[in-house]
């Protein structure tokens, strides 16, 4: 089968290798699509370190092309996606839900304290608990479950009731699916600021209330006017310490300020105690996705909550990932899906 290993900093060999083979308690899944994640980025660029070589991919969906002896849930056929975090359901984490927080975290093809090999391949191993069944949902519509939760995982860390007001710094790909996600869960009114023409135009047509260009106007200012004032949730959607300082200054005493980008790992931010005690502003981080977040993604996708293919730029081969990778720095176009079949 091809594979698309990660074999050192900035560089991806596109590799022949044998089919795996399930263990008992594990399918092989066939990838029909695979999403390329920020992660991805990151461990391309060495920002998220990993021991090469790997293959990376974790946003993924396919058809179970064999089982393990052990396997009675899926048979081979069945169309699934594939939940990269792999918990180790025996600590405390794990047991009360938080499998997102385990202390011995094991990602597919993703950024974690364990990488296995991941979806960038024509075939994944997959442990028989990190797969659910999708039906008919489209493949490159299913890869999108895995950022989708994490959303989802996002609004529920930001302790969202119905009517709240939302302001999204940043919308790219992952802020779209969170503006989504907020709009689903009955917020509003929800602002979003964005630099790009392109992206703040797709906002609004996807549900924003009002977008603001902070080439254009002080986002700390003019969000609260879109937004008759500080809002309840202030989320940052890029990972920057001054962005995440943008959503801090608008949220709202007693609100809440969504750490939801990633930011650099040695990045620091100066706040204010006394602030934080006198109006009550809550800090929240929320870290990808735990195993009930994933079902819900994968619910809203069957169901048409999510407009999917409006976050879908491009489809690519495994040959194509160090270009897709250029792109995304230069952050042009949106979700690049991969299809790892041959040509």
């Amino acid at each position: 089968m091809r594979v698309a290993a990660l074999t050192g900093v900035g560089e991806i060999e596109v590799q022949e290798r044998d089919r795996p083979t399930p263990e008992p308690d594990e399918v092989l899944v066939e990838v029909g699509a695979c999403s390329v994640c920020m992660t991805d980025y990151h461990m391309y660029h060495g920002t998220f370190p990993v021991d090469p070589p790997v293959v990376p991919g974790h946003e993924s969906a396919g058809t179970v092309a064999d089982v393990g002896a052990d396997v009675d849930s899926v048979e081979v056929g069945d169309r699934v996606a594939v939940n990269p975090t792999v918990p180790c359901n025996v600590c405390s984490y794990c047991k009360q839900g938080d499998t997102n927080l385990c202390v011995s975290s094991t990602s597919i093809g993703g950024a974690a304290e364990t990488v296995r090999d991941g979806a960038f391949a024509e075939y994944v191993r997959v442990p028989e608990m990190c797969v659910e069944d999708i039906g008919d949902l489209p493949f490159e519509h299913a890869a999108l479950a895995e950022p989708l939760a994490c959303c989802v995982h996002g609004v529920e860390v930001a302790d969202l009731t119905p009517g709240d007001s939302v302001a999204i710094i940043g919308a790219g790909p992952i802020g779209l699916l969170l503006l989504q996600s907020f709009r689903n869960a009955g917020a509003g009114p929800i602002v979003v600021s964005e630099l790009d023409d392109e992206r703040r135009a797709l906002a609004a047509e996807l549900g924003a209330d009002a977008v603001v260009d902070p080439n254009e106007v002080d986002p700390e200012t003019a969000i609260p006017e879109a937004a008759g004032g500080k809002v309840d949730v202030g989320a940052e959607a890029i990972g920057l310490v001054p962005t995440i300082e943008q959503a801090n200054a608008v949220t709202a005493n007693g609100g809440t300020t969504l750490i939801f980008g990633v930011p650099s790992q040695d990045a620091t931010l100066e706040v204010s105690p006394f602030d934080i005690f006198f109006n009550e502003v809550d800090y929240r981080g929320s870290f990808a996705l735990n195993t009930d977040d994933f079902q819900r993604a994968i619910d809203m996708l069957q169901t048409g909550r999510i407009d999917a293919d409006s976050v879908i730029t491009e489809h690519i081969d495994l040959e194509d990932l160090p270009n897709a990778f250029k792109r995304m720095g230069d952050a042009e176009g949106l979700k690049k899906i991969v299809d790892p079949s041959p040509s």
